[in-house]
């Protein structure tokens, strides 16, 4: 019981400073996603240190907030010239790795640079999304003198992460109560078909009410950002399953009391968000 009562008050205190900060401005919610980033990268380096590898974290960490920077503000300033020092940050790698005396070079390198990839774009990406759509009703509110509040790029990305939470949410609900069929049993054996279609169902079912509250999108649109949802963000969680399996080790941390770690908790939105970002990109 203690337990429960742990993750429920860790979860909501979780949930609340999220949506505060994702709703309160784009600068606020640029600053969470760092913030996540940042954690998120610096498990993933200390779980790759359990299998023999060392990567550059100090630099990783800070190569990872120059491109997430980088990338959040395409949108905003379209520089060739900040993408073209984003490359040759990104080959020091290389160099560095030439000044350390590590046995495993090319996998010190590749971990640097593929939890880069994995953790810190897919936030990136979100944030750049978020910018193209506030620049876009900013610019339609000073033209034509609507006065309309940017709220676009809020209630996208906030239905986003209630479509996450949903699925995470009834799937483990649906797969606890009737799951007997294993989803990928050598990857996580908890995980079954049963829960799998019955996120995927309800998830929809909130898909529909986000489109009632939030009309920004068709409803088209939001019942098919609730199927991206479900099958990438289950394969997301499959994945770092997949990494913590490799490396023997149950949770990626214990930053979350009761929930584990970062990846723990963001490992559906790590490969759910680039898919759902092109998508809108399609559809905007």
């Amino acid at each position: 019981m203690n337990n429960f009562w742990t993750r429920t008050l860790t979860g909501a205190l979780f949930v609340a400073v999220m949506v505060f900060c994702m709703w309160y401005s784009l600068l606020t919610m640029t600053g969470l996603f760092l913030a996540i980033s940042l954690l998120g990268l610096w498990e993933f380096y200390t779980l790759s240190e359990a299998g023999s590898i060392r990567p550059q974290k100090l630099y990783g960490l800070a190569l990872g907030t120059i491109l997430y920077l980088s990338v959040a503000s395409l949108e905003i300033y379209n520089s060739t010239t900040v993408l073209g020092i984003d490359a040759v940050l990104v080959f020091a790698v290389l160099i560095f790795e030439l000044f350390r005396k590590q046995g495993t070079p090319v996998a010190n390198i590749a971990v640097t640079l593929f939890g880069i990839i994995y953790i810190v774009i897919p936030f990136a990406i979100l944030i750049c999304m978020a910018t193209s759509f506030y620049a876009l009703e900013a610019f339609i509110s000073t033209v034509f003198g609507s006065g309309a509040e940017p709220m676009l790029f809020k209630n996208l990305v906030l239905g986003f992460f209630f479509l996450i939470w949903s699925n995470d949410t009834f799937a483990y609900l649906v797969g606890r109560g009737i799951g007997k069929t294993k989803l990928w049993e050598r990857i996580s054996p908890k995980k079954t078909w049963e829960g799998f279609i019955g996120g995927l169902l309800l998830t929809q079912g909130a898909a529909y009410a986000l489109s009632v509250w939030f009309t920004e999108l068709a409803l088209v649109h939001w019942l098919a950002i609730g199927g991206i949802v479900s099958i990438f963000g289950t394969l997301g969680d499959l994945v770092e399953s997949m990494f913590k399996r490799s490396l023997g080790v149950k949770d990626s941390g214990s930053i979350l009391p009761g929930h584990g770690g970062i990846l723990d908790r963001f490992d559906g939105v790590l490969l759910s968000a680039p898919f759902v970002c092109v998508y809108l990109l399609f559809v905007r």
